[in-house]
């Protein structure tokens, strides 16, 4: 406001120095300035909007968000950076809740996820969507979830198989349950049998850029996030999670070798009330957990086993009361002299409560790069970038 007043006062001073001169057109002079005083309004709202969360900042003050829906693809950052999703393709409208896991209507959720072109997916209303099986996501998909209130929840949930360039954002995803034992259609032109499913909330199965975005995640049968059998180039941002046991899993065994080359960030999530484990358990890969909030925890927040990278930075760790579980990290299947060879760092880190984080590994910059995905913001300003973690409640011509 400070810099208003100085301008408004020089413009207003201006025809004071200029006697001779006599403004020729007073109306464009008030136009000019009105113009400037909007221009600094709105610059001053910018700022005022800003979070310093940067995938936040770069959409969230749009007031016409929900007619520039596909300017998200350009503000995912970390492994998962270079998801698409469906990007250049049509909007889609979900007007229609039901499902039908093999001959799926036109207007439905699965009818949109299994189309051979870019898509991106909105919902007319808000709306409760039981599947009757798990949805088969395709290639070059967006859910996006702003301005509604949708569930996905008490049926099978959300897998990606073998895709690449999928986004999800916005989507409460909760009570997942097993499916399985059925035919699935997977494509507008075929349909296969599918085993029994764990009742993960999402499962990424042998897929890439991927990004999982400001969705509200608990209570599902296993896995509310699992990434396994070489899923690579994967960003878990945002999200809100709780009430769960088994939080995330990424790799899918110690002995899954394609496992290692996973790059996985984990940023900006908060972590909340009601959970126990895994957030998360990682093998083999490379894994950045940069920025969340870790409320709540009852036996470990980050673990591991098979060798993975984990490069811990700028996190808020709030440890549990209890003094058996005050510890972060917790290493399993190896001796100590075998997992202190182990990369795990950790930077910046705010511990509280007694929280504690147990270092290992040489402090080699070859692995610790590969586990570098963005760069920190200080864990003092945790909670501001994390408090609207999850579902978003998004009007349309306002900022969100």
């Amino acid at each position: 406001m400070h810099f208003l007043f100085l301008f408004l006062l020089a413009v207003l001073s201006f025809p004071l120095f200029i006697h001779s001169s006599p403004v020729s057109d007073p109306e464009l002079t008030v136009q000019q300035v009105q113009g400037a005083i909007n221009a600094t309004n709105s610059n001053l709202a910018a700022a005022s909007c800003q979070s310093g969360n940067p995938i936040d900042d770069c959409w969230r003050c749009d007031e016409n968000w929900d007619k520039n829906r596909q300017q998200l693809a350009n503000c995912a950052i970390g492994f998962g950076k270079n998801a698409m999703g469906g990007k250049k393709g049509k909007i889609y409208v979900v007007d229609d809740p039901s499902d039908d896991a093999v001959n799926p209507k036109r207007g439905t959720l699965r009818y949109g996820v299994i189309q051979d072109e870019p898509l991106w997916i909105v919902f007319a209303t808000d709306m409760v969507i039981k599947l009757q099986q798990e949805l088969m996501i395709r290639s070059f998909k967006t859910i996006d979830g702003r301005g509604t209130d949708v569930h996905i929840s008490e049926g099978p949930c959300i897998v990606l198989q073998k895709v690449n360039n999928v986004i999800i954002h916005g989507i409460h995803i909760h009570d997942c349950k097993r499916g399985g034992n059925a035919y699935v259609r997977k494509s507008p032109t075929g349909f296969g049998w599918r085993s029994i499913s764990d009742g993960d909330g999402i499962s990424i199965i042998s897929s890439r850029n991927i990004w999982v975005d400001h969705c509200s995640l608990s209570r599902c049968t296993d896995g509310l996030i699992d990434a396994i059998r070489g899923s690579t180039a994967i960003t878990i941002s945002n999200n809100y999670m709780t009430d769960h046991n088994k939080v995330m899993l990424l790799g899918h065994n110690d002995n899954h070798k394609q496992d290692k080359n996973m790059q996985v960030t984990i940023a900006f999530n908060h972590f909340g009330e009601g959970l126990v484990q895994r957030m998360p358990r990682c093998r083999h890969g490379y894994f950045h957990v940069v920025n969340n909030d870790y409320t709540q925890w009852r036996m470990y927040a980050i673990g591991g086993s098979a060798g993975p990278t984990i490069n811990s930075q700028g996190n808020r760790f709030l440890a549990p009361d209890s003094r058996s579980n005050k510890e972060v990290t917790k290493r399993e299947n190896a001796a100590e002299n075998e997992w202190k060879k182990w990369n795990w760092t950790s930077e910046g880190d705010l511990f509280l409560n007694g929280a504690r984080f147990v270092k290992s590994g040489s402090g080699s910059s070859t692995p610790n790069a590969k586990a570098m995905s963005l760069s920190a913001q200080p864990a003092s300003l945790v909670a501001s970038m994390t408090k609207t973690a999850g579902v978003l409640k998004c009007q349309k011509s306002r900022s969100c």
